[in-house]
């Protein structure tokens, strides 16, 4: 065996023995799993890579699920840059297919389906999130002490009355809000397909820290788009646990488990525009992918 493959399963098999304390309070189900999602529930960037322009590891959240509950059968359909329309439809990069509608994979023997998606809606070409990323590194390029990101995706209006800049709808809220439907649909579906199957929704992780000025001068975004993106993404986390709530589905906050340990900390689970650990910037590292399993194994109990 190859001195790769053994280190890989040597960090696999310490990746086990770190959720295995959870897992053994765990009544989670044994049955067929299928894991579906982006490139947070895919792991890109995390050793060892698969499935081409997917990005899917064997060291994603899903993947460390399935072994510690002892799967029967385990399908990983997970793409980076998916939308929730990938969910139903074949998703394509660039007029390449990449793969195939996430759902099919999901059948009447399924017992339980995890599902990471939705920050790719905020997005509005192929590459989905990455094109509000690139948005705010550039506005901080100009307009390194404001808040070109939120002036850009804002609805602001100059208020005379009060001599400043006000904001109404948010243009990523409103994506957020237009997705929100097409969730639902597939939440129902996903019953529709495999009655018996618990449905959990994961949510996104702590991206970017609750004090932005932990943030200056370590990342390529400016201190007040930072509050304004991590603004975004709880109002996404919140549609997503309320879209849950509503479809019969279960939701995973893992927020909370990796608060401390976002883009701007010393111990990142979420690496930032250069990465120090293999993962795609502004995603989870191979740490951050086993806390993530943690949340979720937890919520199988």
């Amino acid at each position: 065996m190859k001195r790769s493959a053994l280190f890989g399963a040597a960090v696999f098999a310490a990746a086990l023995a770190a959720l295995a304390p959870t897992a053994a309070h765990a009544a989670a189900p044994t049955g067929k799993y299928v894991a579906l999602g982006d490139s947070y529930a895919a792991g890109a960037g995390v050793p060892g890579q698969s499935a081409g322009l997917c990005l899917r590891s064997d060291h994603n959240y899903g993947h460390l699920v399935a072994a510690t509950i002892g799967s029967s059968a385990y399908t990983d359909v997970t793409c980076s840059a998916a939308k929730v329309n990938a969910l139903t439809s074949p998703q394509y990069d660039a007029f390449i297919k990449v793969n195939d509608p996430q759902l099919d994979a999901v059948d009447s023997a399924t017992k339980l389906v995890t599902l990471g998606i939705g920050g790719n809606d905020l997005g509005t070409s192929d590459l989905g999130i990455a094109d509000v990323i690139a948005t705010c590194i550039a506005g901080a390029v100009v307009n390194p002490l404001g808040t070109p990101c939120h002036d850009h995706y804002g609805h602001g209006y100059w208020n005379w009355s009060d001599w400043a800049w006000e904001y109404g709808d948010d243009t990523l809220v409103d994506r957020i809000d237009a997705a929100a439907p097409q969730l639902a649909d597939a939440l129902q579906r996903i019953h529709a397909k495999a009655p018996d199957a618990k449905v959990v929704v994961v949510g996104y992780p702590s991206v970017l820290p609750q004090d932005a000025s932990t943030c200056f001068g370590k990342q390529p975004i400016t201190t007040g788009d930072v509050a304004y993106l991590r603004t975004v993404l709880l109002k996404l986390n919140s549609t997503l646990a309320d879209t849950s709530a509503a479809n019969g589905a279960t939701y995973v906050d893992t927020t909370a488990v990796t608060a401390g340990h976002d883009v701007c900390s010393a111990d990142r689970w979420i690496e930032g525009a250069l990465p120090g650990s293999p993962a795609v910037p502004f995603h989870p590292n191979a740490l951050g992918e086993q806390a993530m399993a943690k949340a979720v194994l937890n919520a199988l109990r």
